[in-house]
């Protein structure tokens, strides 16, 4: 009788340790599958915003009531709101400037009389001139938007304004002439290259100027007059997307310089210089 309740205890406890790991086995693969399927998170989606667009180059080709001259520039967003910086309403630049200033009096001609006494063909030249007048024009200015939409496809209006300073180069301008060997201008004539301050008379008599020497002639004799330079106007952006430059400006243009400019012979010069101009400007913004 012992020995069968002895018996009956082991077996007892052995169906206790069989039930204990069975539900611990359950258990566990509850738990692996419950891991299993649980949802995994969703990693976020950064999306990168577009580089905010500050900067602007262009170049330009302008008009002047004097003359000629091309330009580039390059200017900067003045403003520290990203989110507006490409509209551009208002930007700080620099300009580099070149001009060729003309005389109004300035005219081509040919000598009509160099035929009756010499077997030279004339060609054109400009009488009177003494002297190339060029600029070189470092600014730095702000442009403002006035009026309009800055958006593609648009016009905006926008008034601009600048200062700096003007390098004037004076170059000689030489021609070809049949000069008289003596001083009282009744002997032999000899072909020469002559500039205004080389002989007055003759440079001056057109019945002996043969043609122009051409633009090299002179060049190592040219003076720097330093002055001053400003420019104001309006700018009209028509550009047909953010990333370009396209625009017509108009406006006035001034220098004052160190000395009196010298352009013409028999003309009144003055040491300064102002003209209207209109010019086509085209770049990139980024």
């Amino acid at each position: 009788m012992a020995g069968l309740t002895y018996r009956t205890g082991i077996g007892l406890v052995l169906m206790m340790l069989a039930s204990v790991a069975s539900n611990a086995q359950t258990t566990s693969t509850t738990v692996i599958k419950s891991d299993s399927t649980a949802k995994k998170p969703v990693p976020k989606v950064i999306v990168k915003k577009p580089k905010p667009i500050h900067t602007e180059m262009s170049l330009g080709a302008k008009m002047n009531t004097n003359g000629w001259g091309a330009y580039i520039n390059k200017g900067w967003v003045r403003s520290n709101d990203t989110k507006h910086s490409d509209q551009f309403y208002n930007l700080r630049y620099v300009e580099l400037e070149f001009n060729e200033v003309k005389n109004p009096k300035e005219t081509k001609t040919t000598n009509q009389y160099l035929g009756s006494y010499s077997n030279e063909s004339a060609k054109p030249y400009i009488y009177g001139k003494i002297n190339n007048f060029y600029q070189f024009n470092l600014g730095y200015g702000f442009r403002r938007m006035i009026a309009g939409k800055p958006e593609p496809g648009s016009v905006s209006i926008h008034w601009f304004y600048l200062g700096g300073l003007s390098l004037g180069l004076l170059k000689p301008y030489y021609v070809n002439a049949n000069v008289p060997q003596d001083n009282g201008g009744t002997g032999t004539l000899v072909r020469k290259t002559i500039k205004y301050e080389d002989d007055k008379q003759s440079f001056l008599d057109d019945r002996l100027i043969i043609s122009s020497a051409g633009f090299t002639q002179g060049i190592g004799e040219t003076k720097i007059v330093p002055g001053l330079h400003l420019k104001t106007g309006l700018h009209f952006d028509f550009a047909a997307n953010k990333k370009t430059v396209l625009a017509i400006e108009t406006g006035v243009s001034a220098d004052l310089y160190s000395s009196k400019i010298e352009i013409m012979a028999n003309q009144k010069a003055y040491p300064y210089s102002a003209n209207i101009f209109a010019a086509f400007q085209f770049g990139k913004r980024w």
